[in-house]
């Protein structure tokens, strides 16, 4: 299945720049048409009996309204985008379009700007009408329309619908309290918590040392003598050469590198408990009934207050202090969560319930016991417990 998207240029430039990034982008597109001002004709406008150039998009299910507006717009001047794009491929066709620097019409914006300055579309019929039901959306001037199948699965069920809204119709008066209940879900997650960084770097350190060296000098010196030739001077008037050399010791310096110390970097992993406190709410419902328990009419009130008058009313006091007790016996005898549960069982639940209800009111437990005990036994709960009454 394809869906339609259509997008309104000012431009021609703009719309072929749309047209081009699509098949750029390798978007699945089976049909990817222009219009302008040529392919509308001069007057009259789309309809049932004549598609015009809506007639290539079968899928394109817009109302009247907006298939005029764009009309509208191409008889303007504007360029008109129209592609036939896979269903899967709808969401990269219109952020393709969005990313690209030309922009497109808002078609809303213009068609209210048209109609301040006096343009009247024609009259939308029941086409129009089944066509909105199948639009898909539109997001800053591009459209999707829905395909064929799902429009006419929407169609089928219009009786439907209005037997449901029938139903809603009579439905009305059901008031409705929403039970919520909090939930509490402990995880955990990695923070940093800090670190450590070790740089290495050279530093140079002057160092002076002392050596001996031995240097060789060569003296020459003349002296003037007077003696006669001594037979082993024989060879003093040949031609001689002496060569006496000098030498001389000079500072060579030699570095070698040793590894004298190591840094070294880790990290310990340890693992803690940590205990969370916190609260989570939850909504309860207390049902008062205001036509008795069990069936029991408004003699209720009359036989609390006999009671009352044969057990209390010596002792001073009043009926009204103690009827919140014999209606809250009679509530929590019919409360679902004491449901099939004995008097014992559910006493110290039902005071601290009531403790918590009437704290400072000088309404204690011990001092309202009876009466809510008496409430409890008067009614028969879910449990089919035989009545009693005193």
């Amino acid at each position: 299945m394809s869906r339609t998207l259509t997008a309104l240029f000012d431009t021609r430039a703009d719309a072929d720049a749309g047209r081009q990034r699509l098949l750029e982008a390798r978007v699945d597109t089976d049909h990817v048409s222009i219009y302008d001002q040529s392919s509308v004709a001069a007057s009259g406008y789309s309809s049932q009996g004549e598609p015009g150039l809506w007639a290539a998009h079968p899928n394109a299910f817009l109302p009247d309204e907006d298939r005029h507006a764009y009309e509208e717009g191409v008889r303007r001047g504007g360029f008109l985008l129209i592609a036939d794009v896979d269903e899967d491929e709808v969401d990269d066709a219109v952020r393709v379009l969005n990313e690209s620097h030309m922009r497109t019409v808002d078609i809303d914006q213009r068609a209210d700007q048209w109609r301040s300055e006096g343009w009247t579309p024609p009259a939308s019929g029941m086409a129009g009408m089944a066509g909105m039901a199948g639009m898909a959306g539109r997001s800053t001037g591009m459209q999707q329309s829905m395909p064929m199948s799902a429009q006419s699965g929407q169609s089928g069920n219009l009786q439907g619908d209005m037997a449901r809204t029938d139903s809603l119709q009579r439905d009305t008066a059901v008031q409705r309290i929403p039970v919520v209940e909090e939930e509490l879900k402990v995880g955990k997650r990695e923070v940093q918590r800090g670190g450590a960084r070790v740089y290495s770097r050279i530093v140079e350190t002057p160092v002076n040392e002392s050596i001996e060296l031995r240097e060789e000098h060569v003296d020459v010196q003349r002296r003037p003598v007077d003696r006669p030739i001594d037979p082993a001077d024989v060879d003093a008037f040949k031609e001689q050469s002496i060569v006496m050399r000098e030498t001389a010791e000079e500072a060579v310096v030699e570095k070698s590198a040793r590894i004298v110390e190591e840094v070294t970097i880790s990290k310990e992993v340890g693992e803690r408990q940590e205990h969370i406190h916190d609260t989570v709410r939850h909504t309860e419902v207390d049902v008062q009934r205001l036509d008795g328990m069990a069936g029991r009419g408004a003699d209720d009130d009359t036989y609390y207050r006999s009671h009352f008058q044969s057990n209390y009313g010596s002792a001073g006091g009043a009926y009204d202090d103690y009827a919140p007790a014999y209606t809250y016996g009679t509530q929590m005898r019919g409360d679902s969560r004491y449901s099939g549960r004995q008097w014992d069982a559910v006493e110290s639940d039902l005071r601290s319930d009531w403790e918590s209800r009437h704290a400072g009111t000088g309404s204690t437990w011990e001092k309202m016991k009876a009466a809510v005990r008496h409430g409890w036994d008067r009614v028969t709960g879910d449990d089919g417990a035989t009545t009693r009454s005193y």
